[in-house]
């Protein structure tokens, strides 16, 4: 008995070692078979590539080169037309053409079946190309398209400011607009991008990628032991010549036999009875690492252009240090006193320039003094920071520029009480902004159009407080030049508002109506830049513009460095609603910073010439069209210049 006990009980433990090895084999066995079931593309239509997390009504659609078309819910699509729709690129069709030919963030939005309520903008900081009809009011908003989007704004030094709106949607797939992106680095791209070279050596890449995708399905198939050892060497020696060559030239000269050899290992492939779906997965990754490759390639490239039109060139460094040591060494009055009583002379003409720096705001000056008929009534303020300052200082004591008379000032030793309220004591010059919109004109494609304006930074509403005793004032900013004489803008009757500039219809305010918060009087009122304004300082002191400006800035400043700089648009625009007189557009073209397209006939016969954009005319990057009429306005012949190499 004691025996039949003892067997009994190593029956039992055997039989539970038994099970437990069976759960343990059955674990593993589904821990392969579901992996492998999404390798072999085994389950039920699964996508390949990006889903939105919303199924529908996203579901309904598809992306392809083109914009957006409705998905056929048709099952019987053939799986090569499947494996095409899938093959379309992540990235927008301009991006690739313009990588595929050589050649400042990012906004989520969806397209919806209901009609959108409110028009929203997107906000970029630091010029127009696609002219499309501006949204307005009263204009009809397309049926399909929602505009509410996820605005960034990105100034012309680099912040970046990102503000999130509710119900926004990743949309795979959905177009994306190059600049919205990379901002002026797209319009930079393509006009220098460079005819395709080393074509062979593409071809060789493209062979490679597309024997890599085959082989793996063709080795496993038998009675192509031959074929599958044939590609195997030819990838091998693809792989061997480009390893070794980067360009036509350093390939060798039987590079035209493999290349046929190649071609014909691939046409004897392709005739084969192969899984679709697994040449598809594995030209997917291909293509996947390729994308990725590119827009690294591509972003590595904006940053260094973007780094290249924000850094000082080192012969501008160069002047502004070697002018400044000189001006110790010398130690010059900057004007005769005997004219320091046109300072406060309301009845002259005074002009206002912000600017850290001497070069462009040389030019700015020389242009307006050599295209005024009489300087006698000139007056030029120049408005500057402590680093700044003795350099300017020392360049117009050595320069004069006919009878204007100009006077350097340091905004930092002014010691304006509202400067406490603004919570700086540093020049701000005129802030850049780059803001991206849907352009309606195609919903279909949902395109994103791009426009470049320029506006009042904080300095500029001190004004009244600097100029006490004047009455009037025309500010220019320092990558402006004049070609006209500027004594009829000067006595243009404003007619009772604070601020003649030139409106830039382009963007209105109903287009930044998210971003201004909803305080906006008229959704249809263009926008207006500034480069050359006409202000009314006693309208300005009678209306408190200044006390208005810091409110609006005390709302939208939330304490960072970055919206204390961004805040200056919302603003500035809401501080001079319904106060600015509207200047002839013709007067002053805008857009020579960034804008490729501008008419000849147009530039010549402005008044003012606004180099607005990253691609100043004083830098290497500059538009080279556009520079001759900046050029032409340069101190000739001075020795600090020569000596430091500037713009030789």
């Amino acid at each position: 008995m004691k025996g039949y006990a003892a067997a009994a009980g190593s029956s039992t433990k055997q039989r539970r070692w038994k099970w437990l090895v069976l759960a343990v084999l059955m674990l593993v066995f589904f821990s392969m078979l579901v992996p492998l079931s999404f390798l072999l593309a085994l389950h039920n239509g699964f996508p390949v590539g990006w889903l939105s997390d919303e199924s529908s009504p996203l579901d309904s659609f598809e992306f392809d080169g083109d914009g957006i078309i409705e998905k056929n819910s048709s099952k019987g699509d053939s799986r090569v037309e499947q494996m095409l729709r899938n093959f379309t690129p992540s990235l927008p069709e301009e991006i690739v053409q313009d990588i595929a030919e050589g050649g400042d963030m990012k906004l989520n939005y969806s397209k919806r079946n209901e009609v959108s309520e409110q028009l929203t903008s997107g906000l970029t900081g630091v010029a127009s190309h696609p002219e499309s009809e501006v949204l307005t009011e009263d204009l009809p908003k397309p049926s399909n398209v929602d505009s509410k989007m996820h605005p960034t704004l990105d100034t012309k030094l680099g912040a970046r400011v990102g503000v999130e709106l509710s119900d926004v949607s990743n949309f795979a797939g959905a177009q994306k607009s190059c600049e919205l992106e990379f901002g002026s680095y797209c319009l930079w791209s393509k006009e220098h991008k460079e005819a395709m070279k080393d074509a062979i050596v593409k071809r060789l890449k493209d062979q490679l990628f597309v024997a890599r995708a085959y082989y793996p399905s063709i080795a496993k198939l038998q009675g192509q032991e031959n074929l599958s050892r044939e590609m195997k060497q030819n990838i091998q020696e693809h792989e061997r010549i480009l390893s070794e060559a980067i360009s036509d030239a350093d390939l060798p000269p039987f590079v035209p036999e493999k290349i046929q050899k190649m071609e014909e290992t691939v046409a004897k492939a392709n005739g084969c009875t192969v899984e679709c779906s697994n040449v598809e997965r594995k030209l997917r990754q291909i293509f996947d690492l390729t994308v990725d490759e590119t827009h690294f390639h591509m972003k590595q490239s904006a940053f260094l252009y973007h780094l290249g039109v924000q850094t000082m060139p080192k012969s501008l460094h160069c002047l502004s240090m070697r002018l400044t040591v000189e001006y110790f060494r010398e130690r010059p009055l900057d004007v005769d006193t005997s004219h320091a009583y046109k300072f406060n002379d309301p009845r002259l003409r005074h002009y206002v320039i912000f600017s850290q720096d001497v070069l462009a705001v040389s030019v700015t000056i020389n242009s307006t003094v050599t295209s005024s008929m009489d300087t006698a009534d000139v007056v030029f303020h120049l408005l500057t920071d402590r680093q700044n300052f003795y350099a300017m200082r020392f360049w117009f004591a050595r320069n004069s520029y006919k009878d204007a008379v100009i006077r350097v000032l340091n905004i930092e030793d002014l010691n304006l009480s509202n400067l406490i309220d603004f919570g700086v004591t540093q020049l701000s010059t005129s802030e850049e902004f780059r803001v991206s919109i849907h352009n309606f004109d195609e919903p279909q494609l949902l395109h994103m159009r791009t426009e470049y304006i320029s506006i009042f930074g904080h300095s500029h509403f001190l004004l009244p407080e600097i100029f006490k005793d004047l009455k009037k004032v025309m500010v220019l900013d320092d990558d402006m030049i004049v070609q006209h004489d500027l004594s009829t803008l000067w006595n243009t009757d404003l007619e009772g508002k604070l601020n003649g500039a030139v409106n830039f219809c382009k963007l209105r305010f109903g287009h930044l109506e998210t971003f201004l918060g909803g305080n906006i009087n008229d959704r249809s009122s263009c926008l207006w830049m500034s480069g050359l304004n006409i202000i009314d300082l006693d309208k300005w002191r009678e209306h408190n513009l200044t006390g208005i400006y810091l409110k609006l800035l005390n709302r939208f400043h939330n304490g960072s460095e970055a919206t204390w700089r961004t805040a200056a648009l919302s603003a500035s625009l809401l501080a001079f609603q319904d106060r600015i007189f509207s200047l002839d557009s013709s007067l002053v073209i805008s857009g020579l910073g960034h804008d490729y397209g501008i008419n000849e006939d147009m530039i010549k016969n402005a008044v003012a010439l606004h180099y607005n954009g990253n691609m100043k005319p004083w830098l290497d990057l500059g538009i080279p069209t556009y520079k001759k009429y900046w050029k032409k306005f340069l101190t000739q012949g001075e020795r600090f210049m020569d000596e430091c190499n500037v713009l030789h």
